[in-house]
């Protein structure tokens, strides 16, 4: 497993473009950099070249890209992949938000590399940077207790309970930032896999 030890670059949140999809569960890393962008007075703007919306932010003198990519989550890769390969970025400077079914609503957790777990978006990123050595942060959203319902679950937006629980947890991962951009990858997995 890779250790934090190189600055974080870019931030992406996945998700799918669209009002249709805006409050669905699957878009819960779209809900994540858009609060980054708010809390850091950032405003996303589309760049084509990218394949998505995005914005500049800076966290304890560290400029982070935030990215939200516009191809649909099954092919969030090509926006990553795009942007990363446009300013050099290695696989270890970047972090990934995503909604995780294996994790409660209101549980959210950093992690480094690994598989995709059946994320369509991981996997797409996984393949187009030829390796999975970059960095998640895992936004639990629940799991609908049958694997058959999970398409349709995660294309549907929380009930008020749950929404509220993301919001909290998103806003705990808000506040280990700081950490994550700068490295102290350990001290933040701690701050925030305690609380």
């Amino acid at each position: 497993m890779p250790a934090l030890m190189v600055d974080i670059k870019l931030i992406t949140g996945l998700g799918n473009p669209g009002a249709k999809y805006t409050e669905t569960r699957h878009n819960a890393g779209f809900w994540f950099v858009d609060a980054l962008a708010q809390h850091y007075g950032a405003r996303f703007l589309p760049e084509k070249r990218f394949h998505g919306d995005v914005a500049k932010i800076d966290i304890g003198g560290n400029s982070i890209w935030l990215l939200k990519p516009t191809t649909f989550m099954n092919r969030s890769g090509m926006s990553v992949g795009s942007l990363a390969g446009f300013y050099r970025l290695q696989a270890e400077n970047i972090l990934v938000a995503h909604d995780e079914i294996d994790l409660d609503a209101g549980t959210v957790r950093l992690k480094s590399g690994g598989g995709h777990g059946g994320h369509n978006g991981l996997r797409d990123i996984i393949s187009q940077l030829g390796g999975r050595d970059f960095h998640r942060l895992r936004i639990g959203v629940g799991h609908p207790g049958n694997r058959e319902q999970v398409v349709d679950y995660v294309l549907h937006r929380p009930g008020k309970d749950d929404q509220q629980a993301i919001d909290d947890s998103i806003d705990d991962a808000l506040r280990v930032m700081p950490k994550v951009a700068t490295g102290e990858w350990e001290k933040a997995m701690h701050e925030l896999h305690t609380r």
